[in-house]
């Protein structure tokens, strides 16, 4: 087996991208259907049923054997993951810091513009006992252990992510195409793995993730080829879109339809979200003109 191994690693130059691509990911299911056959049968689960709670304990299977498969990946592709974006230099960190900044104020002026549009309407708060209206505690959203909890999970899985699709698969797939073609082909992958979780939910949401990658892709170009950024605001986006839908947080009223504010209430499925993620896009055009010029 390990000539094998090292077989592939001396024939990896002249393999195409996309072979490369299909042995990762076919790799990859393979090591991990075993863990995910023994975790179905233990929560009595079964396709097509919903995963409901279900899903975190398969997810964190399936992303626990993640890096060994990319450590793998770059001993047979000879380089490191310093060369996907991942460093652990202090300037990555506060990249993620400023990720976490815009992405949670990309999603207040989401919500916020709903709100005030009267598209949406908050279903959190407590009603007060003197003037019986209802008064809304956003921190109190925030800063709980389930949201705190929420958050480390979306960096996780932000980081996991961000390293597979803009790190390991972008660096491979430029090797036979351009930039572009590649952030394109690996957005559109990155779409397409969100079917195995809820393929029904999923599906009007993918043109929202391919575009969603593509932002991310842009994020690690603004941010010198370095992940930080992108995992920054990816988890932001995780972090905000999950509480919001797990409390409840919000509901639309009604009084637009549901191509804008997201079908089942998925802001990627409607033109709300389209054009958050098309306005941090610009942002993050704007500041790499900036950086260029300075």
């Amino acid at each position: 087996m390990w000539n094998s191994i090292n077989n592939l690693r001396l024939m990896s130059p002249s393999i195409p991208a996309i072979v490369k691509i299909i042995l990762f990911f076919s790799t990859w299911i393979v090591l991990w259907l075993p863990a995910a056959i023994v975790l179905a049968i233990a929560l009595k689960w079964h396709p097509p049923q919903p995963l409901g709670n279900k899903k975190l304990p398969l997810l964190a299977s399936l992303y626990v054997i993640v890096p060994f498969i990319l450590w793998a990946t770059s001993w047979i592709e000879n380089t490191s993951f310093a060369n996907w974006g991942w460093d652990w230099q202090p300037a990555v960190l506060m990249s993620l810091m400023r990720g976490l900044g815009l992405g949670i104020i990309s999603l207040v002026i989401l919500f916020g513009l709903q709100l005030t549009a009267g598209w949406i309407e908050l279903q959190i708060g407590e009603i007060s006992t003197e003037t019986g209206e209802k008064k809304i505690n956003p921190w109190a959203l925030i800063f709980n252990p389930a949201s705190l909890l929420t958050l480390l999970l979306a960096l996780w899985i932000s980081g996991t992510e961000e390293l597979i699709f803009r790190g390991c698969l972008q660096t491979i797939l430029q090797q036979d195409y351009s930039m572009l073609i590649a952030a394109a082909i690996a957005s559109f992958i990155f779409a397409l793995a969100h079917l195995i979780w809820a393929a029904k939910e999923t599906l009007p949401q993918l043109p929202g993730l391919w575009l969603m990658g593509m932002v991310l892709t842009l994020a690690r170009i603004a941010d010198n080829g370095s992940l930080g950024l992108e995992i920054g605001i990816h988890a932001a986006w995780i972090w905000g879109i999950t509480t919001v839908d797990t409390e409840g947080a919000i509901n639309p009223t009604g009084r637009a339809p549901e191509w804008i504010t997201g079908i089942a209430a998925k802001p990627l499925a409607g033109a709300a979200g389209i054009l958050l993620l098309l306005a941090t896009a610009t942002l993050l055009f704007l500041t790499q003109i900036s950086v260029n010029q300075g």
